[in-house]
């Protein structure tokens, strides 16, 4: 019996063997795999779509300081037929397309601030939704100061759309596409909330946060079939996410764990390396993890999510770490959002459904 398993295992070992040589050696065997590979990367995840839900995607949960698992700022919302991003950090559409999530209906994007992170992957969203079928200027939402944002990516990259225009046709990339189309928000002061649009059952609403020195910072309220997601933009402990963010199905809440920052502050320090200046600075405008969730207690949130996530989480025990005091405060309905994370959130129900895209 052992001898014939071996020989059994001997032949298995053989076939490999043979399999990869006619692999390797063979063009048309060669491509027959490659067009496996092509037709595995290339489908669309259109779940996102059902319109009897509200779907929101993580794109990106990181900051800007490096974090190989994080993107910069970056989510999806996709209702009623509509697709909004919220913010558009470096490397948010590298996980778009991992995700295969259809992008050629993009109706705008919901910009909090224009700190780099937050602003730095438009000219990537713009080329990749423009391939994908936008034909009309990319509207971007955003505070007083979006037409300076929308009229520098214009200009860095006219060289670049009309090298595509020529390249591929106007049949194919419309000019009117290359474009961007500001839409400044006003938000007069912090008790207004100002509705940012309003079609086909989806609301959005913009109000005011607490980031200075920018000034002014918005956070996102998105409504759609009695289902609610509020994103909190950068802010520090802000009643508005609580006031305007009230009853709201899910909280997006950015998180800076202050303790482990100052571990980064004083091991900078010891080596005389100047950025510890900035682990000193950065805690004052940004939320606590415990902050937060005071704060979506506050507004009766059923799930707080974190992102923006600083410093970086590499293992299970930095997990730990950044939670700490969370549980005595909220110890339900509280997460580390991540690069990937889909909440689907069915019209009708109170449920929220968690699906990992990773």
């Amino acid at each position: 019996m052992k001898r014939i398993w071996i020989f059994g295992a001997g032949g298995i070992v053989v076939l490999a063997l043979v399999a990869f040589g006619i692999v390797w050696f063979s063009p048309a065997a060669q491509d027959a795999v490659m067009r496996r590979v092509v037709a595995a990367n290339i489908g669309v995840n259109d779940a996102v779509l059902a319109p009897d839900a509200l779907h929101v995607v993580l794109c990106g949960t990181g900051s800007p300081m490096p974090d190989p698992e994080r993107a910069q700022s970056c989510a999806a919302v996709y209702a009623g037929g509509k697709l909004f991003m919220i913010d558009a950090g470096l490397g948010g559409w590298d996980r778009l397309a991992a995700f295969q999530l259809p992008v050629g209906g993009l109706t705008g994007v919901l910009i909090t601030h224009f700190h780099s992170d937050h602003i730095s992957g438009l000219p990537d969203i713009a080329l990749n939704t423009w391939a994908a079928g936008r034909r009309e200027a990319m509207a971007l939402y955003g505070p007083p100061g979006i037409e300076d944002v929308a009229a520098g990516f214009d200009l860095a990259y006219s060289h670049d759309d009309g090298y595509r225009i020529a390249h591929h046709g106007p049949d194919f990339f419309s000019a009117a596409g290359a474009q961007s189309r500001p839409i400044v928000v006003e938000v007069p002061d912090r008790d207004s909330a100002v509705t940012v649009f309003d079609e086909d059952g989806v609301r959005i609403t913009a109000f005011r946060v607490s980031h200075e020195p920018v000034d002014p910072a918005y956070g996102y309220r998105i409504d759609y079939q009695g289902r609610s997601v509020v994103f909190s933009g950068d802010t520090g402990k802000d009643a508005n996410i609580a006031r305007f963010g009230a009853g709201a199905d899910v909280i997006i809440h950015d998180a800076l764990a202050p303790h482990m920052v100052a571990l980064l502050e004083e091991g900078l320090a010891a080596r005389g390396d100047r950025r510890a200046q900035v682990m000193h600075d950065i805690p004052d405008y940004h939320a606590t993890p415990v902050e937060a969730a005071e704060v979506a207690n506050q507004a009766g949130a059923k799930l707080l999510v974190y992102s923006h996530i600083v410093p970086r989480l590499p293992n299970a025990l930095a997990h730990r770490v950044f939670l700490r005091g969370v549980s005595d405060v909220r110890p339900n309905g509280v997460m580390i959002g991540y690069d990937g994370l889909y909440l689907e959130l069915p019209a009708g129900s109170d449920r929220i459904v968690q699906h990992d895209l990773r």
